[in-house]
Parts: structure tokens; sequence; C-alpha cells
């Protein structure tokens, strides 16, 4: 039987962002993965290699505090950064892609609709996600409120940029628009998701928590100091390394939750899915 494809061009209250959100995951997961395989591989390598890295250095391997130590560390900070930056953008990018894919073929996604939209978009998001980190970080230095107010909108623009095939400038100011009078309800989505998604990830830290608080016991009955190099050493290196490559993926959840607030949004203020589905009624009678 034949699954009816989910209606993203709707109204939504917040349960029915999050359950449509675990529907389309539940229905469409082998597709998103084999895409992600194919598209996402190369920068989620990178990641994990740099996150790797960090988790070195900053284990107690070498001291952060020495002239050496310190230049390693910022440029692991800095190296996992833009590894981060790389990786964030294209994942976002290609959900909100195989979406689109879906909506525009009642259902289906194709590959190389995929491919070819992320590729065409992957330079113009990645401006634009920089931009609006830049613009969050600095209104969070001004006593952290105004940051929030921006987070908002911003974290719609990419949906913008893909959904509406704006520019970098269109899509920013169009997100302010879009938040007008909603403010209050998409901050509450996005705090939900976030929480959902902070959950999930935290499940698959526990075992870093777990090697960390038995080397700790270990450390105390052998009544030896507690040298970070010890505590932190491969074995947490390995293990927090695997669980940061189950999360990398578990944030996959949320721009698919974005994408149903953007719809939902843009369904109140433009009526588009409303519109659409007249017409259809119009031409099947």
């Amino acid at each position: 039987m034949t699954q009816e494809p989910i209606q993203f061009k709707k109204q939504r209250e917040l349960g029915e962002i999050l359950n449509s959100t675990f529907k389309f995951l539940r229905e469409n997961y082998k597709e998103v993965f084999k895409i992600f395989i194919k598209l996402l591989s190369p920068a989620f390598i990178i990641l994990v290699g740099a996150a790797a890295y960090y988790s070195w250095i900053s284990s107690g391997s070498m001291s952060i505090f020495g002239a050496e130590g310190s230049s390693s560390f910022i440029i692991a900070m800095a190296v996992l950064f833009v590894a981060y930056w790389f990786y964030i953008t294209a994942m976002t990018g290609t959900v909100y892609h195989i979406i689109l894919s879906y909506v525009t073929n009642s259902g289906k996604i194709r590959h190389e609709d995929v491919k070819h939209g992320i590729r065409r978009d992957f330079a113009k998001l990645l401006i634009l996600t920089l931009i609006s980190w830049i613009m969050i970080f600095a209104g969070t230095l001004f006593f952290i409120i105004p940051g929030i107010f921006l987070m908002v909108p911003l974290s719609l623009s990419a949906a913008i940029m893909v959904f509406q095939r704006k520019g970098i400038s269109e899509s920013i100011s169009d997100s302010f628009y879009l938040i007008k009078e909603n403010w209050w309800m998409t901050f509450a989505s996005i705090l939900c998701i976030g929480l959902i998604v902070y959950m999930i990830s935290l499940v698959f830290q526990i075992p870093t928590i777990i090697y960390y608080v038995i080397k700790i016991m270990t450390s105390a009955s052998q009544g030896s100091a507690a040298n970070p190099s010890e505590l932190l050493g491969t074995g947490y290196i390995v293990i927090n390394t695997i669980s940061t490559m189950i999360q990398y993926l578990v944030y996959a959840i949320t721009p698919i939750a974005m994408a149903l607030v953007y719809f939902n949004l843009n369904e109140k203020k433009h009526f588009t899915g409303t519109y659409e589905t007249i017409e259809n009624l119009g031409k099947n009678t």
C-alpha cells in the first residue's frame, strides 16, 4: 500500500510539526541515508577527523598552557570550527533539497535533484551560514537578548534560500518578514526542537561519561593524582569520537523540523499550499 505523502505546505501546531518531523524520518530514512553517504561523506569524514584531533589536543596529551600547546589548541579549534561550518552547511542544504525534491515530486526523492541543488546553492549557503553566525554572535555580545532575537529569523534564512530560490540578502530580509507577528511561536518551536535534539544527542554521550567516571574511580582507588593525560587518554578519544559522529547525524533532525516551521509560517503569510490545493481541485473537476 502506497503511503500518502506528507503535506509540507500547510499550517501546523508545534505538536504536529514534531510528529511530521519524525514521520518523515521513519518513511524516508533509507533514501536520506543514501544521499548523505553520496553527498556528505567528505565533509563528515573531515569533521570527524577535526573532532578527533581537537579531542586529542584538549585531552592533556600536550599542555595547552605552554606556547606550543596553546598554539596547537587554537589551531585545533580553528580546524574544528571550519570543518563544522562546512558540514552543517552541507547537511542543512542537503536536507532542504531532499525536502524540496520530495515536495516537487509528490513524495518521491530524486537523487539527481538533490545533487544538482546542493551544488548550485552550496557556496551561497556557506556565506549565508557564516553571516548568520556572525550576526547572532554580535547580537549575543549585547546582553545576550539581541542574539536570541536575531537567532529566530536567521534560523529560517537557509530554508528561504532553498525553497524560494532567493539570494543571500533577500533570504535574510525575508526571514524577518516571515516571523513578523510570529516570533514567540517560532522561538518556542526552535527551543522545543533544540531540546529534543539535545536530549537525543545526550544519550550517545553516556558511554563517554561512563568511561570518564570509571577512569576517575580507578585513579582514586589507586591513590594516583588526576593527570588529564591519563584520564582522557586514547580510550576517551575513541569513544568520544564515535559518540560525536552519531551526534552529527542526529543533527539532521533539526533542518527537517525547521523546514516544517518555515512552511507553516509561509502558509500563514502567503497561503501557498491552499492556493495549490484549490488549483488542483479545479484541474480535477
